[in-house]
């Protein structure tokens, strides 16, 4: 067994730690090394933490998913709402189906539709889309938005 200053003595399988303050290099201590060891399950326990990280890594990817997929659909709610509103304020002034369901679609994405209501002076907008995104869409999440309004008379 040999120790120097800085080195680590090994003894039946026991490594001795060296030592890192001043204080502990006193002859208290010996030749530089303390008296905490370093045994092989203290190795062995730095193994165990690796496959706790493998399991538990896949479950913190499928939250981040989860989570993203969540604010998709949320977002896409607002812009079907924003498409309602717009289109109902279109048909408020008298503007074509035609032109209600372009702002639609440009609001709220290629796939949204628009169906426009009218009876007894008021208008409805009703807007439906399919959410798409990567995992969002094998849902098959349809989320839908109405507006209501009263129409404009010309004349």
């Amino acid at each position: 067994m040999s120790g120097g200053r800085g080195g680590s003595a090994v003894s039946d399988g026991v490594q001795r730690v060296p030592c890192r303050t001043s204080a502990h290099r006193s002859s208290a201590c010996g030749a530089g090394t303390c008296g905490s060891r370093v045994r092989g399950s203290d190795r062995a326990q730095q193994g165990s933490i690796t496959a706790e990280v493998a399991v538990v890594l896949p479950a913190l990817v499928l939250l981040l998913a989860l989570l993203l997929g969540t604010a998709h659909v949320g977002t896409v709610q607002l812009r079907l709402e924003e498409a309602a509103r717009a289109g109902a304020r279109e048909v408020m002034r008298g503007e074509s189906n035609a032109s209600v369901e372009q702002t639609v679609q440009r609001l709220a994405g290629r796939g949204a539709s628009a169906r426009v209501v009218s009876g007894s002076g008021w208008a409805t907008v009703e807007v439906r889309s399919r959410v798409e995104g990567p995992f969002v869409e094998l849902m098959g999440i349809e989320l839908h938005a109405s507006a209501s309004g009263r129409e404009e008379h010309h004349g």
